[in-house]
């Protein structure tokens, strides 16, 4: 029986903690450091988000067992990846767009991840109520920094920080709790059926 390649799920979990772990560092240098450049803050985003953006949709493609981390990212990637290119381009002179585009975006993908957590405890997947409640305080800061009640730059960078640590965190914690990688992986229609039979048990 032919069976399915894990290697690119492999290379979406691996770069999925890689992104997470790199949103969480990039979140600890603006909180530790809120006096950088626009120009900076704009590059090391775009990046970051382009990166992440092209990770997702390696993820979407690769067909996990669960199909639970990954499920929402064609569409979150696509944006990623057009949010970062636009910072990069104009990140000289767009910082009230990075603040609402990545507060709405970190809020999307909260809102997304509360849904997984709702599946995965479906699944029967322990942590399923740590995935919820980082979701619940990652959409809050996202919502804060849409709303950005104060107009510094200093605190709105230390806020921005605060919202990459969460959304790192957050990411990390999904990609470690569903992602099941299984050697020898059968073709979609029998995984199915073996998804379908433990959702029925559990």
């Amino acid at each position: 029986m032919k069976m399915r390649s894990v290697t690119p799920m492999r290379i979406a979990k691996t770069g999925y903690i890689i992104m997470s772990v790199v949103f969480a560092i990039v979140g600890i240098l603006f909180i530790a450091n809120p006096e950088l450049s626009v120009l900076l803050i704009g590059r090391a985003l775009g990046i970051v988000m382009v990166v992440f953006g092209c990770v997702r949709l390696v993820g979407y493609f690769s067909k996990d067992l669960f199909r639970l981390a990954f499920q929402y990212d064609l569409e979150f990637g696509i944006l990623l990846i057009a949010l970062g290119t636009v910072v990069l381009i104009k990140s000289a002179n767009v910082m009230n767009f990075i603040f609402v585009a990545l507060g709405i975006a970190i809020l999307a993908d909260s809102l997304f991840k509360v849904q997984i957590a709702i599946d995965a405890q479906a699944f029967g997947i322990g942590t399923w109520w740590l995935i919820l409640l980082l979701a619940v305080l990652t959409g809050s800061v996202g919502l804060v920094l849409v709303f950005r009640p104060v107009e510094s730059a200093r605190i709105l960078t230390v806020l921005l920080g605060v919202s990459l640590l969460a959304e790192g965190i957050l990411n990390l914690c999904v990609v470690v709790s569903t992602v099941k990688i299984v050697k020898h992986q059968r073709p979609d229609s029998e995984e199915y059926t073996k998804i379908e039979s433990v959702y029925e048990k559990g």
